[in-house]
């Protein structure tokens, strides 16, 4: 099982704040965002390659290979401006 929280306009756009989800050891974030794109049409817009969020596990910004532990919390990030 892993944690996942949706931040910002991602939370919006998705109208969820967090969520538990059944998960495999050994997995990917690049796994993690293709199940959640085959969510449907929607879900697919939202995270599709090319748009603008981050992915955090254990409070690590991720990389497509980053591994995906059973247990891990995952942030789904939207671009942060400073100033």
């Amino acid at each position: 099982m892993i944690r996942i929280l949706y931040f910002g306009a991602l939370r919006e756009r998705l109208g969820t704040e967090a969520e538990e989800l059944a998960w495999t050891s050994g997995c990917t974030s690049d796994t993690l965002l293709a199940q959640l794109r085959s969510r449907d049409a929607h879900w697919a817009e939202v995270l599709a390659p090319g748009q603008v969020f981050r992915v955090a596990v254990n409070r690590q910004i991720a990389h497509g290979d980053t591994p995906v532990p059973d247990g891990a919390e995952v942030g789904i990030l939207p671009p942060v401006t400073g100033g």
